[in-house]
């Protein structure tokens, strides 16, 4: 059983030309930065920050911010000079399958699967929560019997917005884009918004002590499920606050970080990848970056972090409340429900795009790699995304998987970093229009970081992690491997080379 055998770069660029499976190349850069922050700023920015300064790392959440946005921009670094060496949809699995071989290659795909569903169908239900409060009162405030899986029978608005974002990727890659555009435009504005209100209600106190000294966690009897990983290991008792507490928060926000690896899976149909998707990873990255430490500073020098309440759903709007301005909790909001609409579309995106290059090659039913004849998008692996996706957000309490999105998320960009470095010595001659800088430095600290970040996740998370990851190598043993283009010898033609 050859189970590291490898594709190579020329023969998964040859087969984005074979007919049936020719994706439209209609992105430019703006369209890619534009889709980095509209799927990067979601649900996090909005919650996440005044849960962690409360639960983490006090004022010094803004440090969490800077560490698991260094984790990110390493890793972009490696998927930048992938994504424009092979620029081919698929992302990571593409890059692994180039580099590691195609057992490993499924298990990143599997695992981008977990990533990528998981986490659209939780911001579903976070744009539920959120559309609740917006219109809680008019004549579209959903029954409490409609509103939750958890507390009713379904979550309707979480199904709705799933099947109509869906019907818009099938619509076409440009159609998406453009819709894109005006919202990520009003999610800025928002955004904007927070940051001009609320630095006039700074007071410097609240930012004194900027580390809190570090103290017992709450549940520091807690299980080998609920404690971190790192803490288990090594027989410490769990801690919060302190620099502990700054790294582990940083494990947490790192979920508002996730979607920026998406664009490598649009390579397939930007008009200059080679330029273009470089541009797009790092450029949404540090724009992010910039704007969460912002408004980390403002939401935790307006309220002193103890003064937020545990499970406060709405943290960044409780503490403009607490200053007199309610109307910017209204504000706040309008622009998370109105934003979150294009995270669970991009998302669903990222995952139409890895399963189809996986169907491509023959890992998962040829049919589902099946592209519309006029708009040129991968509708019938879309349609069942999508479908997943309203299901699972429609009917399932996503609470305790969310955190098993980051953990997967930090397994790719270990991948990445590893890849990049193997295809460096194992393909010199190939042409990379971008080179990750000190790659050997960059990948080690990008693995290393990573690595660190997963250790600060529960027990709990990893082993649903794994257990997830044993399935996906049942159905591999079972399908993929039987069924694979390249163990069958099935290539497309590639082309002659320049004479």
């Amino acid at each position: 059983m050859d189970l590291f055998r490898t594709k190579s770069v020329e023969q998964s660029i040859a087969e984005t030309d074979e007919p049936e499976h020719r994706l439209k190349k209609d992105l430019g850069v703006l369209d890619l930065l534009i889709f980095g922050v509209g799927v990067i700023i979601g649900a996090g920015i909005f919650v996440v920050t005044g849960t962690v300064a409360k639960t983490n790392s006090g004022p010094a959440i803004t440090i969490s911010f800077a560490i698991a946005g260094l984790a990110c921009a390493l890793a972009a670094l490696c998927y930048a000079e992938f994504a424009s060496t092979l620029p081919v949809a698929g992302s990571a699995y593409t890059f692994s399958y180039a580099s590691f071989g195609e057992v490993v290659a499924w298990i990143i795909g599997w695992d981008l699967a977990l990533e990528f569903t998981i986490g659209a169908a939780a911001l579903s239900t976070s744009f539920s929560g959120y559309f609740q409060e917006v219109f809680e009162g008019t004549f579209l405030e959903v029954p409490t019997s409609l509103g939750s899986a958890a507390d009713g029978v379904v979550d309707l608005p979480a199904v709705v917005i799933s099947l109509l974002v869906t019907a818009i990727l099938i619509g076409g890659i440009k159609l998406s884009s453009r819709i894109n555009q005006v919202i990520v435009a009003i999610k800025l504005l928002v955004i904007g918004a927070v940051i001009v209100f609320g630095v006039g209600h700074i007071s410097g106190e609240n930012y004194t002590p900027f580390i809190p000294p570090s103290e017992p966690a709450p549940d520091a009897s807690g299980s080998f499920m609920d404690v971190t990983l790192i803490s288990s290991l090594l027989g410490t008792e769990p801690a919060v606050y302190g620099l502990a507490g700054v790294i582990a928060g940083a494990s947490i926000v790192f979920f508002a970080f996730i979607g920026f690896d998406i664009l490598a899976t649009t390579a397939e149909e930007t008009k200059n990848p080679q330029r273009d998707i470089p541009r797009g990873i790092l450029g949404s990255l540090v724009i992010v970056t910039l704007l969460y430490m912002a408004v980390s500073l403002v939401v935790t020098g307006m309220r002193n972090y103890t003064e937020i309440e545990a499970g406060d759903a709405a943290p960044l709007a409780s503490a403009f409340e607490s200053v007199g301005l309610e109307f910017m909790g209204r504000l706040i909001a309008i622009g998370a429900c109105i934003g979150l609409i294009v995270v669970v579309m991009i998302l669903i995106l990222g995952q139409t795009r890895v399963a189809f290059a996986m169907a491509r090659d023959g890992l998962l039913p040829r049919g589902l790699a099946k592209v519309h004849p006029r708009f040129g998008t991968p509708y019938v692996i879309t349609l069942i995304t999508g479908v997943a996706v309203a299901l699972i957000g429609g009917l399932v309490d996503l609470a305790t998987l969310v955190n098993l999105v980051s953990i997967g998320t930090l397994f790719a960009f270990i991948l990445v970093s590893v890849g990049v470095v193997i295809l460096r010595r194992s393909r010199p001659d190939l042409p990379r229009s971008f080179r990750t800088p000190a790659v050997y430095a960059v990948a080690t600290a990008s693995v290393l970081l990573c690595l660190y970040l997963m250790l600060n996740l529960t027990g709990g998370t990893w082993v649903r992690f794994v257990v997830w990851m044993a399935i996906g190598l049942v159905v591999y043993a079972c399908y993929g491997y039987r069924h694979s283009r390249l163990g069958r010898g099935e290539t497309a033609p590639q082309p002659a080379p320049d004479m």
